[in-house]
């Protein structure tokens, strides 16, 4: 049982570890939406495509990210399962942020949106 508890911990400090680079979120975000070839990723990032495979290594270690080949070409793909250890550690924290059990609901603000929630703060003397 510790030994297993020892894997788990080896594999959720791996996944924290590859999404701690914002190229690495980045790289997940694209392939969320689909397969990508290293080259497709490359022309998305301003860096090298050594740099963008360094990037896929990482994410591949923590089973982020899986490859086929498809031709000439390995076609990347997102791996999902892993990031369970993400939703599962900050699902510990969720109540210091919502106390009342709502569910978190992360909705990007346009620059419309802001200025009225400013606007209603300020008359409201926030």
């Amino acid at each position: 049982m510790l030994i297993h508890k020892a894997l788990l911990m080896a594999s959720a400090d791996s996944v924290f570890k590859a999404i701690a680079h914002p190229t690495r979120r980045g790289i997940i975000s694209l392939l969320a939406t689909g397969t990508r070839s290293v080259k497709e990723l490359t022309a998305e990032f301003e860096m090298s495509q050594p740099a963008v495979s360094q990037h896929l290594r990482e994410l591949g270690d923590a089973d982020l990210v899986s490859s086929r080949r498809v031709g000439r070409e390995r076609r990347y793909n997102l791996t999902p399962r892993p990031l369970k250890y993400v939703m599962e550690w900050s699902d510990k924290y969720r109540t210091l942020i919502d106390p009342s059990g709502h569910a978190w609901n992360f909705v990007r603000l346009d620059d419309e949106q802001r200025k009225k929630r400013v606007g209603k703060r300020e008359r409201h003397g926030h």
